[in-house]
This record gives structure tokens, sequence and C-alpha cells, in this order.
């Protein structure tokens, strides 16, 4: 493991995802799914978000975008939450629904808002 790039990834998937969601998950990791997190954290985190070609915010775009066209929703609500987080604008976040509607279908577009909802009304945005 690249211990430097590790600890670039920590701390920007603690400054976009909380650093109590990341330390709980990190906390939780075992024998089985440790490497998994490690990797993760250094690849997706140190690698994919510690460069700085693209902001925070432009990536926390792309992410919402990808994720949702992928359908994985758990993954989608846990990105919205980061997305505020870096400056995406409740606006922002319904142009990138369109988006997703236009590209990957209209059930999944109203699975991206229903969770969103949640999300931006949890974050007081609604």
């Amino acid at each position: 493991m690249d211990k430097e790039l590790f600890e670039k990834g920590l701390a920007m998937r603690k400054a976009t995802l909380g650093a109590e969601y990341v330390e709980k998950n990190l906390t939780a990791a075992d024998d089985f799914n440790r490497p998994f997190q490690e990797a993760m954290t250094q690849w997706c985190w140190g690698f994919g978000w510690g460069d700085e070609a693209i902001d925070a915010k432009t990536r926390s775009m792309m992410n919402l975008a990808m994720i949702g066209a992928l359908g994985k929703m758990h993954e989608w609500e846990i990105h919205c939450r980061g997305a505020l987080t870096n400056g995406v604008t409740t606006e922002q976040i319904r142009a990138i629904i369109h988006v997703v509607a236009i590209y990957c279908g209209v059930p999944q577009a109203l699975e991206c808002f229903r969770v969103a909802r949640e999300v931006l009304e949890e974050a007081g945005r609604l």
C-alpha cells in the first residue's frame, strides 16, 4: 500500500463524506473487507480525487451522474450528501437528474429524485 496516497485519499474522503461516516466504515472493516476499504481509499480517493485537475464540486457532479446512471442508490445518497458539502446546489442536482433521465430513463431519474428529496430535506434545502 502507498501510505502517502492512502493518507491523501483518507483526507479527501473525509472532506467529502464526513469524518464520522468514514471512520465508522473503517472501524467496521474486518479481515474480509479491510483490504478493499484501504484500496478504495487509496485508489478512488487518493488517486482519483487527489489530483487537482478537476475541483471537488465538479467531481461530485460527475459522480452523481455516473452513480445515478448505474442505479446504485445507496452510494448515490452518500454522494448526494457529499455533493452538498462540495458546493453543489439544489438546482445543479436537479439538472444532473435531468441528464440521468435523458440518458438512462425516467424510472432511474425518479429514483434519483426520491433519494435527493430525502437528502435535501435532511439538509434543510427543501
